[in-house]
């Protein structure tokens, strides 16, 4: 069962949220894959000039948050500054949050509107960041900010002393066991300045997804109230199958077990007196413990089908097919990869549900249901001819979006007036 916590923002995915950026990585070659040794300089080729667009979009990109980091250090100082007294006493204090938080809310937006620009973050739009969080992404992104900065002038002081060092070595008048110790030197500090600008990129990033997105703690608690939902609606959906089971047996098969019993008593007691009838009432109770039979084992196909254990989610289907009441023709596609039990169990409920409403309540002539595997996702689709109309918050549709919910997956209904009637379920099957 997948996880909301392992889903982060930035350049991954939350739900409908969908990341944008480029790729680093770069193809050469040539199209095709053939080769070929050209005489003249070889142009980039489309996939290298994308690349080296997006590194030096990130750069510059890099460059100017240096620069936002300013305003955002001159904002907190000034603002700090002419509003501290005010802030400190509570009579004054949401008059002075009132400007400090909307120069850091647009300080804020500027800072996301540059991650989405230059670094092709995409964050859902629909949060709104506390102002203490707020406040506290607008101080670790300044001083970190202010830090990159720093790490960039020592980049640029380095670079020009190795100008110099190599306008030495081109003189002359470099010792070559200088030139050797200077190297080294140099390259131990370009190591640890590449890094430090790595690990100030990458915090950057953890800062934004921290303001702009929920927290980690923010969507535990919401996966917690996700599941204490899904497991109270479990429970209703439970009871509510109980109560239905109860309501067949002693609206349906207990009637016709007393029926049955009219009949025999009858047959028992005309036995001597009229024959002939007795005989007529013996074969309607024959009839009647036929169809009684039947109906007992629709009820309990309908608790559970035994062939789901024995025969697997194919035969189970074509046992609902054989006994709908209008033709149902079945697509089942899984690449012969068995089902987990609780899988099989939902995606058998949804069919036998959607065909049963088909048949009593939608005048389909016909249903069309399809079972496909791509990947980690079950996919199972009725769609049926009928006129439409169908309620998603009655009671055996929501019954079966709560089984749906309760492993993770989606139920999703299409039914306008006129029709037709369309219920996909997706279902995680890892």
């Amino acid at each position: 069962m997948r996880s909301i916590l392992s889903m982060p923002y930035g350049r991954t995915r939350l739900g409908p949220v969908k990341a944008g950026g480029t790729s680093d990585e770069t193809s050469y070659g040539t199209p095709g894959g053939a080769s070929a040794t050209p005489a003249g300089p070889v142009a980039p080729t489309a996939p290298s000039r994308s690349a080296a667009s997006a590194r030096l979009r990130r750069a510059l990109g890099t460059l100017i948050g240096c620069a936002t980091a300013l305003l955002g250090v001159a904002h907190l100082l000034l603002a700090g500054a002419a509003l501290g007294p005010f802030l400190l006493w509570p009579a004054t204090r949401p008059h002075a949050l009132r400007p400090l938080m909307a120069g850091a809310r647009r300080l804020t937006a500027l800072e996301r509107s540059r991650r989405s620009a230059f670094f092709g973050d995409r964050f859902p739009d629909h949060y709104t960041a506390s102002d203490r969080k707020i406040l506290r992404y607008l101080a670790a992104r300044s001083h970190a900010g202010l830090l990159c900065g720093v790490v960039i002038g020592l980049l640029g002081f380095g670079a020009a002393l190795a100008a110099l060092l190599l306008r030495s070595l081109a003189q002359g008048t470099l010792p070559w066991d200088e030139l050797l110790m200077q190297c080294l030197l140099g390259g131990v500090l370009l190591f640890l300045d590449l890094q430090g600008l790595y690990s100030l990129a990458a915090f950057d990033a953890r800062l934004a997804r921290a303001c702009f997105g929920p927290s980690e703690r923010e969507l535990l608690r919401r996966r917690i109230d996700e599941l204490a939902t899904s497991r109270a609606a479990v429970v209703h959906a439970v009871d509510a199958e109980r109560r239905r089971i109860e309501r067949d047996l002693h609206d349906g098969i207990q009637q016709r077990l007393v029926a049955l019993g009219m009949l025999l008593g009858r047959a028992r007691r005309g036995r001597d007196r009229d024959p002939q009838q007795a005989e007529t009432l013996l074969r309607q109770a024959h009839r009647e413990s036929r169809e009684l039979l039947t109906e007992l084992r629709e009820v309990a196909w309908r608790v559970y089908p035994a062939a789901l254990d024995s025969l697997g989610l194919e035969e189970a289907l074509g046992g609902v097919a054989a006994r709908c009441a209008i033709p149902v023709r079945t697509e089942f596609e899984t690449g012969g990869r068995a089902l987990p039990p609780p899988v099989a169990t939902a995606a058998y409920f949804v069919v036998s549900e959607s065909v049963t409403n088909a048949a009593k309540h939608s005048g389909a002539s016909a249903v069309a249901v399809r079972v496909v595997r791509s990947g980690g996702v079950l996919t199972v689709r009725i769609e049926d001819d009928g006129s439409g109309g169908a309620d998603p918050a009655g009671s055996g549709l929501g019954g079966l979006r709560s089984r749906v919910a309760a492993l993770d997956g989606s139920l999703h209904i299409d039914s306008p007036p006129g029709g037709p009637t369309t219920v996909t379920a997706e279902l995680p099957c890892a």
